[in-house]
């Protein structure tokens, strides 16, 4: 039982998180484990955080006084070759190839660093939020302390009629990941020796390759309702509908998709401005493609125009959602949607493709799902879903409501929170049994 032993329920948890990136400059996944680690440490929670050295930076940045219990895996000459290899190759190609390679890598040194740490400080517990693929293996196992990993989700594909934004190779590649994951868990097996495994939907259940672990479910992602907050009043609505994207500019977004339905509604005369807020390779792409359609504007909130903001930090992403009056997430990839939820949050209604995490986070009461079945059709349909929440203020209204009442209900991270304690609890009493 080794540590265990000293704990008791009246005591607080000593809890070591074991993350690849911690990061909410890298957004998506990366920020889920920065996430677990501040706010038990806002608990007052005794916390301790592994992650890789490429976010020493940020980290010794945004929470300089908590440094002394992050431990920064330092990148070794194979980790810097795999990248070399991997930086050309087409992203999700690169993600199951070299960056699974480079992943197991960092798990093997944060592995025997985790070990040092459970014996040095006590710890209770061990919870691995990331990677969030319920299939990829886990090298965590033997570290005289329970595991907790995930909440997981299934891996998600480009819809049917988008197969080709990708090549055959990453296809071929990625089936073969799959394929082979039941035998990659049995020689990593840390699913399966862990001591809870937590799931985001039913599909991540059944992508799990055999385990010991007790299964629950938990929501993926959590808003912190502190940050994200509606902060105008009813009077702040402005004749000229503000629709905003947030997020990477790569290709599975479909940003191209809604540069395509905003010059088509504002060609018809509706009173619609664009903000793009985010930073990534399609950047100069996108911004030619908006000067070709006419609509590339110079300031924000400008009239028929789309107006591109850059990378911005999650304070200036929330207060600028603040200002706007519609989401707009045209993803063709997107297990999980976290900008949704957050958008939702602050009181904005959501237009999402109906497909992976959104199709999962928003209904129609709270915004509106468009069917990729085609090019032509999303287009389409992004299209009519903005005319009509550019010409129906009162709708917008009703649903930026009942999308913080969704929220407030089902994603808040202090309702995480309180959940993952019970979950660390019971892997630890469950533990002690054994």
């Amino acid at each position: 039982m080794g540590n265990r032993q000293a704990y008791q329920k009246a005591e607080p948890l000593r809890v070591l998180i074991v993350a690849e990136n911690a990061s909410d400059a890298f957004g998506g996944e990366a920020a889920l484990p920065l996430r677990y680690f501040t706010l038990l440490r806002d608990r007052g929670i005794p916390a301790w955080l592994i992650t890789h050295a490429r976010v020493r930076e940020e980290l010794a940045r945004t929470i300089p006084g908590d440094l002394d219990r992050i431990h920064f895996i330092e990148d070794s000459w194979l980790h810097r070759w795999l990248w070399t290899i991997g930086r050309n190759l087409e992203p999700r190609l690169e993600y199951v190839s070299t960056g699974f390679l480079s992943r197991l890598v960092t798990q093997r040194a944060q592995r025997r660093v985790a070990r040092e740490l459970v014996k040095q400080h006590d710890i209770h517990v061990v919870h691995q939020p990331t990677p969030v693929s319920a299939r990829e293996p886990s090298l965590l196992t033997d570290l005289d302390a329970p595991v907790v990993i995930g909440p997981m989700k299934a891996d998600t594909d480009y819809p049917p009629a988008f197969r080709n934004e990708e090549s055959l190779l990453t296809r071929m590649a990625i089936g073969l990941g799959r394929a082979s994951a039941g035998w990659l868990n049995r020689i990593f097996p840390g699913k399966r020796q862990a001591s809870i495994l937590l799931v985001a939907n039913r599909e991540s259940r059944t992508a799990l390759n055999g385990t010991n672990a007790k299964v629950f479910d938990l929501p993926e992602n959590g808003v912190d309702t502190k940050i994200w907050r509606p902060s105008r009043s009813e009077s702040e609505h402005t004749a000229v509908c503000r629709f905003v994207y947030v997020g990477r500019l790569i290709r599975s977004k479909g940003i191209g998709l809604f540069l395509s339905a905003f010059a088509e509604v504002a060609a018809k005369g509706y009173q619609i401005s664009g903000e793009i807020v985010g930073d990534g390779p399609l950047y100069a792409k996108l911004r030619e493609q908006a000067a070709a359609a006419g609509i590339l504007g110079n300031e924000p909130n400008e009239p028929d125009k789309v107006h591109f903001a850059g990378w911005q930090s999650a304070e200036d992403v929330a207060n600028l959602l603040v200002t706007q009056d519609c989401l707009v997430l045209p993803t063709l990839l997107e297990s999980g949607g976290a900008v949704l939820l957050e958008a939702m949050a602050v009181g904005l209604p959501v237009i999402a493709t109906k497909w992976g995490g959104p199709a999962e986070y928003v209904d129609e009461t709270c915004g509106i799902l468009v069917a990729p079945e085609s090019r032509e059709s999303l287009v389409a349909g992004l299209a009519d879903a903005m005319e009509r929440l550019a010409s129906n203020p009162d709708l917008r209204r009703r649903m930026g409501k009942a999308g913080r009442r969704k929220i407030e209900r089902f994603y808040t991270w202090d309702t995480k929170i309180d959940r993952i304690l019970d979950f660390y609890r019971e892997a630890v009493q469950t533990s002690d049994a054994a």
